[in-house]
């Protein structure tokens, strides 16, 4: 019965993977490697995704503003003038 149950711990340990995960843990070079380049790719993820979103805001506040809008029409063009004249 005992060893029925060491067997099954055993088993169960070696579906987890838990030898590899020890040695990932004790493995500092590895740990910073990949906390380096987790950190490197969601500041790429970041700056995609900011891009995406100002660019996607522009074309909506320039489709606004050729639909010249009453009050809103002439305040958009100013914001998008600024923004295009930053841009370039």
């Amino acid at each position: 019965m005992l060893d029925e149950r060491v067997e099954r711990i055993i088993d169960a340990a070696e579906r987890m993977r838990l030898g590899e995960y020890v040695r990932y843990q004790s493995d500092r070079r590895a740990r910073l490697r990949d906390a380096f380049l987790e950190g490197v790719l969601r500041g790429l993820g970041f700056m995609v995704g900011f891009s995406l979103i100002g660019a996607l805001l522009v074309y909506i506040l320039q489709a606004l503003m050729r639909a010249n809008i009453p009050l809103i029409g002439d305040y958009l063009a100013k914001v998008v003038m600024l923004v295009e004249s930053r841009i370039h």
